[in-house]
C-alpha cells in the first residue's frame, strides 16, 4: 500500500484510535493531524499531537517503512528536525533528525477493509474506477463538489493565462488575442491558430480593422494558405497580391501551411472558414476585451460574436473550390465553445488579477446559464445517472474525469474519500 493511502488514513483520521502507542510505549492523542503539504518538506505541518503527558506542535512524516526516512536523506536534511511523530506502517529501524535527536515512530493501524475497498478503485477496469459503486453516491454530494471543481478548472485555465501575460509584459488585449485565436481552431487547429496569432500581433491586424480584405490578406497570408499554389480564382489572386505588399511593410514571417489540417473536419470547421470568421470578428469589434469585460449578460456577449464571413465564402470552404451557397456564420455551439474556453476565464483571472470578485461570480453565472457540452465524456457521466443541466456542470464533470478518474486518484476525490471509507460511516 502506498504512502498516498496511509496519507488518506492520517488526514482522515480513519486509525484505530484507542489503542495508539508509540513504539517506546507511550500512549499517542491525536488532537488535530495537522494540514497536508503539497510542497518540500514533511507531509503535515501545523500538527498537535499528546505524547504521554507532552502535547507536541510540528510536523508528521509518513512512510510505507521506517528506514525510508534515510531512503530519502531527510538526517541530513533541517526541514524534518521539526518533526514530532515519525507514522509508518512497518517500524523497521529508528530515526534520528540532522541535530541527532530521535523522533518518535508510530506504526498506524486501521480497519482492514479501507484498504479492502480502496484496492478494488484501483484495480478496477472501468470507465471510472467507482463505476459499479458510483450507485452509493448520494447526488448532493456530487453538486455540491461541481462548484470546488469548477473553480479548480478555472484556476488551471488561468495560470496558462497569466504566463502569456506575463510574456506579454501585461498586455491583457493581446494576451486575450492569442487565446481567442487558438480558441477559434478548435482542438484539431488550435496550435497553427496559436502561431498564427504570435506571428502576426493585434496591432498589425487593428491597423487594418476598417478593411476586411485587408485584415483576410494579413490572416490568410501570415497562416501560409496564400503560397499552396500559384493559380486561383480573382479572390485568392488579389489576396496573395495584397499580402505580398503587407508582408514587406511589416516584415512577417508565415507559418506554414501544412500545419493547418481539414482532414476529419466538418466543413463548416475547416480552417479557412474560421479564419475567415476571425477576420470578420476583428473587423466588426472594436476594444474587443474591454467590452467583454463590460457586458454582463450573454445576450449582449453574443451580439459580439455575432459575425459572418466575407461573400467569398458564402459559396467557398476552401480557396478556388465554390461549394454550394451557405452563409458562414459564427453559429450558437462555436460562440458556446469560445465563451467557455477563452471569455470565462478570461473574465475569471481577470477578476481575480484586478480583485474585482464580481466578475468572478459572473464567469460562473455565465456557466450556469449556458447549456451543458455533448462530448463523449458527458454522456458517460449521463449514463451513470448523472444529471448534467448547463456547462458549469459540464465543465465540473470533465475536470473531475481527466484530474481525478483517469489518474485514479480517488483518495483526493470527494465521492473516492466516501466510498473507501463507507463501511467506517456505518458503523
Amino acid at each position: 500500500m502506498n504512502e498516498a493511502f496511509l496519507q488518506f488514513i492520517w488526514k482522515h483520521r480513519l486509525f484505530t484510535a484507542g489503542n495508539l502507542k508509540t513504539e517506546d510505549g507511550e500512549v499517542v492523542e491525536v488532537v488535530h493531524p495537522g494540514q497536508p503539504n503539497t510542497d518540500a518538506g514533511p507531509d503535515f505541518f501545523n500538527t498537535r499531537v499528546k505524547i504521554g503527558e507532552t502535547t507536541w506542535a510540528g510536523n508528521v512524516e509518513i512512510h510505507q517503512k521506517a528506514s525510508d526516512w534515510y531512503l530519502h536523506q531527510h538526517e541530513k536534511d533541517a526541514a524534518y528536525d521539526n518533526v514530532v511523530l515519525h507514522v509508518v506502517r512497518e517500524n523497521n529501524v529508528e530515526v534520528k533528525t540532522s541535530a541527532g535527536e530521535e523522533v518518535p515512530s508510530l506504526v498506524l493501524q486501521y480497519p482492514s477493509y479501507l484498504e479492502e475497498n480502496y484496492q478494488k478503485l484501483l484495480k478496477s477496469d472501468r470507465w471510472i474506477a467507482c463505476a459499479d459503486r458510483f450507485h452509493e453516491i448520494d447526488p448532493m454530494a456530487l453538486q455540491i463538489w461541481f462548484h470546488g471543481l469548477m473553480v479548480e478548472r478555472l484556476q488551471q485555465k488561468t495560470r496558462a493565462i497569466v504566463d502569456q501575460l506575463t510574456l506579454n509584459k501585461n498586455d491583457w488585449n493581446e494576451t486575450f488575442y492569442q487565446f481567442l485565436a487558438r480558441n477559434f481552431g478548435l482542438k484539431t487547429n488550435a496550435l497553427p491558430f496559436e502561431l498564427l496569432a504570435r506571428a502576426l500581433p493585434v496591432q498589425t491586424l487593428a491597423k487594418h480593422k476598417n478593411d476586411l480584405f485587408q485584415l483576410e490578406a494579413l490572416l490568410f497570408g501570415t497562416a501560409g494558405l496564400l503560397n499552396e499554389q500559384l493559380l486561383g480564382d480573382d479572390y485568392f489572386l488579389a489576396l496573395r497580391k495584397e499580402y505580398g505588399f503587407l508582408y514587406k511593410k511589416y516584415r512577417l514571417k508565415p507559418i506554414e501551411a501544412h500545419l493547418w489540417k481539414f482532414l476529419r473536419l466538418r466543413p463548416v470547421n475547416f480552417p479557412t472558414v474560421r479564419l475567415a470568421q476571425f477576420a470578420a470578428l476583428v473587423h466588426h469589434s472594436s476594444a474587443l476585451f474591454s467590452n467583454l469585460v463590460e457586458k454582463d449578460n450573454l445576450h449582449d456577449i453574443r451580439e459580439l460574436f455575432r459575425v459572418q464571413a466575407s461573400g467569398y465564402w458564402d459559396t467557398h470552404y476552401r480557396f478556388n473550390k465554390e461549394s454550394g451557397n451557405r452563409p458562414k456564420l459564427l453559429g450558437d455551439t462555436a460562440f458556446q465553445n469560445i465563451l467557455i474556453n477563452t471569455v470565462v476565464p478570461f473574465l475569471f483571472v481577470y477578476g481575480e488579477y484586478h480583485n474585482r470578485q464580481y466578475l468572478k461570480d459572473r464567469a460562473l453565472q455565465f456557466l450556469e446559464k449556458l447549456p451543458a457540452e455533448s462530448n463523449s465524456i458527458i454522456s458517460n457521466w449521463k449514463e451513470l445517472g448523472v444529471s448534467v443541466r448547463s456547462a458549469f456542470d459540464s465543465q465540473a464533470l470533465i475536470q473531475l474525469k481527466n484530474s481525478y478518474c483517469t489518474p485514479k486518484r480517488c483518495l483526493q476525490c470527494h465521492l473516492g474519500v466516501k466510498l473507501v471509507n463507507h463501511a467506517f460511516e456505518q458503523k
